[in-house]
């Protein structure tokens, strides 16, 4: 049995339906902190139990019998992100799966500039201690992070935000598709995978260029200082501590280290991968 960590959230949710394209449903399994949020998958036969990070007990009964555990990586950062990540690893070789796998990202890094690049690190160096065949997922940046850097964008023209680099932005969707992909090979990558991106990297002023071209109207791209944008950011309610944060992703950008691309993730959805076009073409509708 293949168990997908948060089997309810914007990406496991989509990783099970493609599960469940591949594979009967009693073959898949997802561990959820809150069961009734899964009940339509448990009505077309979807095993449902409850699993928190934070209770490993909870995971122990969850990944009971599973052949494969991906784990799907937790919203935290820092101390907080690596105790929940080795907690789920834990209990996933205790479980006696034989390979567990762990959506890790295509900039993990010990020395990256972006908060939750150290974790995803840290996370595949536990994972390659376990003794258990794992795979890290190097997924793509969220290609759904570009709607919440555009601020006002569509409404004034300008596309404000600090000094950037290329980023190769990556749909949900794509990443959930590979993901099936690769547990339903079993064995089909060992260790850390190549990058699995989009095949091109676009920084703001691409997105600004690709705006322009969807809504027929300029939209020109103004570079903010760090800390100006980080206190307009504050001042608009968002905790100092995310505008920190979201400041890193830029330093991390502009360093290169989301730049990478490559060809692995459209050799496994046998498809070319969604541009970042088509996901904001409905923002620029909606207008």
């Amino acid at each position: 049995m293949i168990i997908v960590t948060g089997g309810t959230g914007q990406l496991g949710s989509q990783i099970v339906e493609r599960l469940l394209e591949r594979l009967p449903a009693d073959h898949v399994g997802v561990s959820v902190r809150d069961p009734g949020r899964a009940g339509d998958l448990a009505a077309r036969g979807v095993r449902v139990r409850r699993g928190d990070f934070t209770d490993p007990g909870s995971l122990a009964a969850a990944f009971e019998g599973a052949t494969q555990v991906l784990i799907v990586s937790t919203d935290r950062t820092g101390e907080a992100a690596l105790a929940q990540h080795v907690a789920a690893i834990d209990a996933a070789h205790d479980s006696g799966a034989r390979r567990i796998l762990y959506t890790s990202h295509q900039g993990a890094a010990e020395d990256s500039r972006f908060a939750p690049m150290p974790d995803h690190a840290a996370t595949e160096l536990h994972l390659s201690k376990t003794g258990t065949p794992f795979t890290a997922l190097r997924n793509g940046f969220y290609a759904g992070t570009v709607q919440h850097l555009l601020g006002r964008a569509l409404q004034t023209g300008e596309l404000v935000a600090p000094a950037d680099g290329p980023v190769s932005w990556t749909a949900h969707a794509d990443l959930a598709e590979a993901a099936a992909a690769v547990l339903a090979d079993e064995g089909g990558f060992d260790g850390p995978t190549p990058p699995l991106t989009a095949p091109v990297a676009l920084d703001l002023n691409d997105v600004a260029a690709v705006l322009t071209e969807l809504t027929g109207s300029k939209v020109r791209r103004v570079v903010a200082g760090d800390e100006e944008w980080a206190a307009s950011l504050v001042a608009h309610g968002v905790p100092a501590e995310q505008a920190t944060l979201l400041l890193g992703m830029f330093h991390a950008a502009r360093a290169g280290e989301f730049a990478a691309t490559g060809s692995a993730l459209e050799d496994l959805i046998g498809r070319p991968a969604t541009p970042l076009r088509d996901l904001l073409a409905p923002l620029a509708t909606a207008r």
